[in-house]
């Protein structure tokens, strides 16, 4: 069995673990809100129609933000129209999903159901067919106390007290040409910058989120944002980044190592950022906001919107049955995300419910986790303190898309209060077993406390409402330290956690 080595300390920081990391997505898309979050005949369902068994799951996964309401959606989106009393919403035709949208959620119902989760909103607003007035219009409603009309309109709606959102994203993937009012980097930069700076006249604390490139191979990558902040630099606080993984043609390596492409986008938005920083001899750093991030099919079926005059509400769109390498995926993206934490300020998983998610509900019925659900419910549970830069020694594996990448993705945390140090690592092989060597020597005596690990000779199971629990985590018994070392054998495609505390 071949070896990996891996060598951290703890003087050797890369920055805080960051509660934002761990954050998800709900979007008037598909069954994500609709039989997904809201569901008023379902026996659990809230006075506003919540599920209580899908507020229980997003708890136990750990989500720490919520962006809202989208996605392609919002930028097609009248706030207006999912506010006040639910018999006089009007129903909208929804162009991004070739949909109708009833509008029996809203901003309000959002904000309440945050509340019962216990997860901080992240609120998008309309950049597409709106602009800065309507966004103007929509902060005021949110986060004025009152005395305003719009804020006073809120009250009269049930929220005496203001919502006071902090997170905010100014528009949504608006290089795409898939987007209603797509813009060119110079028009949506004027755009977010004169936004931006006027929504801080209403209220100076929030935190703006620009619009980045939509994903790394856009013909315009790099240009965009390099565009948008030479714009908007000093309105705003991070730039977004949105990234999906499948796997293609059968290439397994490739798509287990997918978080070297995750880790090349991040370098270079970095790069793009403190370039225009460095031009425009500015004194802040823009961070990112992974916005959207997961393993999406999106050539499949399921992924292809109704069309012509079939507009319905709610349809199944999107919905991805997640197998075990999808879920190895998930982890590894995630170790990715930990391990750039000095950049990377605010993070998304796309969607929460029913698409492309790790929690998946029939109407009226039963809600069950997907195989996705368990790695990012325990490193959420888990990474605590401070991320620690972490040395690699060990075995390499060729792969068509990216060349030659390590056996093992790994990143450790440190938290220094309980003396608690977790391994998340990722093996890639997709036919070998990888030790790994752990070197503890300057944390003092440690023990296993808990050691887990993912994996099954049939790596395409995926969980269904019928079994959802024969593939699960299960306790690595090789898991051992020895000298200050910590060892433990990962079979191939596998995520693992390993955690250690004092002896």
């Amino acid at each position: 069995m071949r070896t990996s080595v891996l060598t951290v300390d703890p003087a050797f920081t890369i920055g805080p673990v960051r509660p934002r990391t761990f954050g998800s997505f709900v979007e008037h898309l598909g069954r994500c809100v609709y039989t997904g979050i809201h569901d008023p005949a379902h026996p659990t369902a809230d006075a506003d129609g919540f599920r209580g068994d899908v507020v229980e799951l997003a708890r136990e996964l750990g989500v720490t933000t919520v962006r809202y309401p989208g996605g392609n959606f919002v930028s097609g989106y009248r706030w207006e129209d999912g506010v006040g009393p639910r018999e006089q919403r009007p129903a909208r035709l929804d162009l991004a999903w070739h949909s109708t949208e009833p509008n029996w959620v809203g901003v309000d119902e959002y904000v309440r159901w945050c509340r019962v989760v216990g997860v901080e909103p992240m609120m998008a607003v309309n950049l597409g067919t709106r602009g800065v007035q309507e966004a103007l219009d929509l902060l005021e409603y949110c986060n004025v106390a009152g005395g305003t009309r719009l804020s006073e309109l809120r009250r009269a709606n049930g929220a005496d007290e203001p919502h006071r959102i902090r997170l905010w994203c100014l528009g949504n993937e608006m290089d795409g040409p898939w987007q209603t009012g797509h813009k060119t980097a110079h028009e949506y930069g004027r755009l977010a910058a004169e936004t931006a700076r006027a929504m801080r006249m209403i209220d100076p604390g929030v935190e703006l989120v620009a619009c980045g490139s939509s994903g790394r191979g856009m013909a315009t990558f790099g240009t965009w944002e390099h565009t948008v902040l030479t714009e908007a630099y000093d309105q705003v606080d991070l730039i977004s980044a949105h990234a999906y993984y499948h796997e293609e043609d059968g290439d397994l390596g490739s798509f287990l190592a997918s978080a070297v492409d995750m880790d090349r986008f991040i370098d270079d938005v970095v790069a793009t950022a403190d370039a225009v920083r460095a031009a425009g001899n500015h004194t802040k750093r823009i961070n990112i906001s992974f916005d959207e991030w997961n393993v999406w099919y999106i050539d499949r079926a399921e992924s292809q919107p109704p069309s012509g005059d079939d507009w319905p509400v709610a349809p199944v769109l999107l919905e991805d049955r997640y197998t075990v390498a999808d879920a190895v995926v998930v982890g590894g993206l995630l170790i990715s995300l930990l391990r750039h934490t000095d950049r990377v300020h605010a993070a998304s998983l796309a969607q929460l419910v029913n698409v492309i998610a790790p929690i998946m509900t029939e109407p009226g019925g039963r809600s069950w986790k997907q195989t996705t659900f368990h790695p990012f419910a325990l490193t959420a549970r888990h990474a605590a303190g401070q991320v620690l830069r972490a040395a690699v020694d060990g075995p390499t594996l060729a792969t068509a898309r990216y060349g030659e990448v390590a056996a093992l993705d790994a990143v450790v945390t440190y938290d220094a209060a309980t003396g608690e140090v977790v391994l998340f690592a990722v093996n890639r092989s997709t036919s070998e077993p990888l030790a790994l060597d752990l070197d503890l020597r300057g944390f003092g005596d440690l023990v296993v406390a808990e050691a887990l690990t993912l994996s099954n000779p049939d790596h395409t199971w995926a969980a269904t409402a019928d079994d959802s629990t024969s593939v699960l985590p299960r306790a690595n018994d090789t898991a051992a330290v020895r000298d200050g070392r910590a060892h433990a054998e990962l079979p191939p495609v596998s995520w693992s956690m390993v955690r250690l505390a004092r002896a």
